[in-house]
């Protein structure tokens, strides 16, 4: 017997109130977050700005390859929950869990370092009185002045998410406004005020590259927020599909155009000397210090996007698993009101709110775990693909790639390679204990919550589960006729 109360998207459930504007700026702006203003000029001082810019064309055709699977699962699925759903589709709980369990932990990573991030940018602006020492984590000594200014940035964020999705919607499409209107300035005050012969080293190295094409993944999570937020979008399926392809070349145009900018704008001993490169390289650029301030205010509405982007995809998978009974109950609710993930947003939220009392040093133990984490689910994704192709041909698909099996199996490949230079044989190992810690954290954690929701629910038949995750809509029909 048919169950409605039960199917994701009714009206009991979240909201769909977001239009293309809202799904490009959520995407684009999730992507383009704060490493830009400082590792732009560590790109071109590894690999020359040839070297950045063909670094960057290829780690971008890549994504655009992993966007392209997302893109047409997305529409063929398009349910909150992403990759979770996929993966059970293709495989099973077991397996779905595993990666809806990595992709939280990829987004809450990058959520979680945002707060450390703002405050690093604010005290470039206006320096952080040195008050009340905690400790010290790293070798860098974390004060409480300092630390606050993240957790009230943490705090401001997840009432604003906690209010529904179209404020966060409205946040992001201001917020990304001003950063796209800011790296314009950087850019044309580049070609305007900047001097041609600043642009060196052209090449470097293969090894710089290399090193600079390893970085690039990491620049492109977010895109893969679109498939978490499908429920919420008032959009055709094409177009979702569409937009996260656009969103991907948006921000591959974004990324060239900034590695062009800082060549142009300040000469490499400039550069390399900087502590905030893209902001020291605008403040010569224009002769006035007051213009890298006006860059840090740029990157500050980044670190916002990014944040509210992460903070929407995370709670997003982590309610798609409640619902589905793989997390524990509190984790499936909406607010009455606000429809929005209650239980959810309190997890992010006590993780985003408690870790700038780490210090400045965690920011890149944080981000390294969640390119980790979010290679591992490129992986996941592009073996629900490939088997979504041989088992389902007969899914209806409103935007099917070309050639996708060839498609899928190169993302499979790369994935992997990519996955394993972050293991004790790759190039960017992760490190012990900081980062190696966290992720075994995250899986002592995840163990919890399975155990609690098995406790709580017992044994979930494959019926109900395929109603929970699915609705009637987009259930299979040995499951939906039951």
């Amino acid at each position: 017997m048919k169950n409605n109360n039960i199917k994701p998207g009714d009206n009991q459930g979240l909201k769909r109130v977001l239009g293309r504007t809202d799904v490009l700026t959520l995407a684009f702006g999730t992507m383009v977050g704060w490493g830009w203003v400082m590792l732009s000029g560590v790109w071109i001082k590894e690999a020359g700005v040839a070297g950045s810019l063909l670094a960057f064309a290829v780690g971008a055709t890549l994504c655009i390859l992993v966007g392209l699977t997302y893109a047409e699962l997305t529409a063929a699925l398009p349910l909150a929950g992403g990759e979770m759903v996929y993966a059970y589709r293709a495989i099973d709980q077991r397996f779905a869990w595993l990666v809806g369990w990595a992709i939280s932990f990829a987004y809450i990573g990058v959520a979680a370092w945002e707060g450390i991030a703002i405050a690093t940018a604010i005290d470039y602006i206006f320096p952080i009185p040195k008050l009340g020492y905690l400790w010290n984590v790293g070798g860098y000594p974390v004060f409480a002045s300092w630390s606050f200014v993240g957790m009230a940035g943490a705090l401001v964020l997840l009432f604003l998410n906690h209010l529904g999705i179209r404020p966060a919607a409205i946040f992001q499409v201001m917020t990304t406004s001003a950063l796209f209107l800011v790296g314009l300035i950087f850019v044309f005050g580049g070609i305007s005020f900047g001097d041609p012969s600043y642009v060196t080293p052209t090449f470097t190295s293969g090894n710089g590259m290399i090193a600079v094409l390893l970085m690039v993944p990491s620049m492109f999570v977010g895109f893969d927020v679109i498939p978490q937020s499908a429920e919420e979008m008032n959009l055709p399926l094409r177009q979702i599909s569409k937009t996260l392809i656009v969103s991907i070349l948006m921000a591959a145009c974004w990324y060239f155009l900034v590695i062009l900018g800082i060549s142009l704008s300040a000469p490499p001993e400039v550069r390399n000397a900087a502590i905030v490169p893209a902001a020291d390289a605008m403040a010569y650029c224009f002769g006035s210090p007051f213009f890298g301030k006006i860059m840090i205010v740029g990157g500050i509405c980044g670190i916002l996007t990014s944040w509210n982007g992460f903070i929407v995809g995370s709670t997003r998978i982590l309610y798609a698993m409640g619902r589905a009974k793989m997390l524990p109950p509190f984790f499936g609710k909406l607010h009455p009101r606000y429809k929005t993930p209650t239980g959810a947003i309190f997890l992010v939220g006590g993780i985003c709110t408690i870790t700038p009392l780490l210090g400045k040093n965690a920011l890149v133990w944080f981000v390294n775990v969640s390119a980790f984490g979010s290679v591992l689910s490129y992986l996941m994704v592009a073996v629900a693909f490939l088997i979504l192709r041989k088992k389902e041909p007969d899914l209806e698909r409103p935007f099917k790639i070309r050639y996708g099996i060839p498609v899928g199996i190169i993302v499979l490949f790369i994935s992997i390679g990519v996955l394993l230079l972050y293991t004790p044989i790759g190039q960017v190992s992760l490190t012990w204990p900081e980062e190696w810690m966290l992720i075994l954290i995250w899986v002592l954690l995840g163990i919890v919550f399975y155990m609690w929701s098995r406790a709580s629910y017992g044994n979930i038949s494959p019926q109900e589960r395929e109603l929970l995750i699915f609705g009637e809509e987009y259930s299979r029909k040995e499951y939906s006729n039951e």
